[in-house]
């Protein structure tokens, strides 16, 4: 049987309502073998590294969120401080939203070239958040270098040149519950075009439940049922999707623990 990576989720946030054994137990119960906690802040980055450390079937990424209110500008030396840990696999979700963001964003744009800074010191991959910034994204990948770490473009939404270009720069293209929706016609033919071997597939728990849970509280369980979408709109077997998208995971973030 064919065992699947949900490359990325907000454990803690669903521990507000769910315990960590049934999530965990959830996600078994799915051939989900393997997860990849982000972090949205650096106060939160110590207890998604725990839960790494407690739990061999969950990594954790470190970083801040565009949108993540801060009093002051974020350093390399923070960000490196909290993510030297084995457990640390990737740095992020970092990037730009300029959907949730107003006005001058340069502290933004200042904030993303900080990260790539931090996953180039420690030679760690980047975890890339990006909505209505697809230009600038490329861009600042391309002027810091980031193709020397690559990374992952998380919860993919834009166009298929933009994936390209990712691709070019050693990033996996991640799709989501959304390329399950029905009005994501476009974003379908994308996941159709992207090579299976650059992609990967995640859940953003509690964020973005696929069809046929729409609008409940997403779970890492939930990952199959994105990679059975991607299974019928490439019309290729289940296994295939499965085997691949964890390949390119343990490729990319060096190794899998699933005990």
């Amino acid at each position: 049987m064919s065992y699947l990576v949900d490359s990325h989720c907000h454990i803690p946030l669903l521990k507000e309502t769910t315990s960590i054994e049934k999530i965990l137990s959830d996600a078994k119960n799915h051939q989900i073998a393997h997860m990849l906690c982000v972090a949205i802040d650096l106060e939160g980055s110590p207890e998604i590294i725990q839960l790494a450390k407690s739990h061999p079937m969950i990594s954790a990424s470190v970083g801040v969120h565009p949108n993540t209110e801060l009093e002051k500008a974020l350093t390399v030396n923070e960000i490196c401080n909290i993510a030297d840990d084995n457990k640390v696999v990737a740095i992020g979700e970092t990037g730009l939203d300029y959907f949730r963001s107003e006005g001058n964003l340069t502290w933004q744009k200042d904030r993303f070239r900080t990260h790539i800074q931090a996953a180039k010191e420690l030679k760690k991959p980047l975890i890339i958040h990006t909505r209505d910034a697809k230009e600038d994204i490329i861009s600042i990948l391309k002027d810091e270098g980031a193709e020397k770490v690559g990374g992952v473009m998380h919860c993919f939404v834009d166009d298929i040149e933009t994936a390209k270009k990712a691709i070019d720069m050693d990033f996996l293209i991640s799709f989501s519950g959304i390329v399950t929706f029905k009005n994501a016609k476009p974003l379908q033919e994308v996941a159709k075009k992207v090579p299976l071997e650059h992609m990967l597939v995640e859940t953003d728990a509690p964020y973005l439940a696929p069809t046929p849970f729409r609008g409940k509280t997403n779970q890492p369980a939930y990952v199959k049922y994105v990679a059975e979408f991607i299974a019928e709109l490439k019309d290729i077997p289940f296994d295939e999707v499965a085997k691949q998208t964890s390949l390119n995971y343990e490729n990319k973030f060096n190794k899998i623990n699933t005990l």
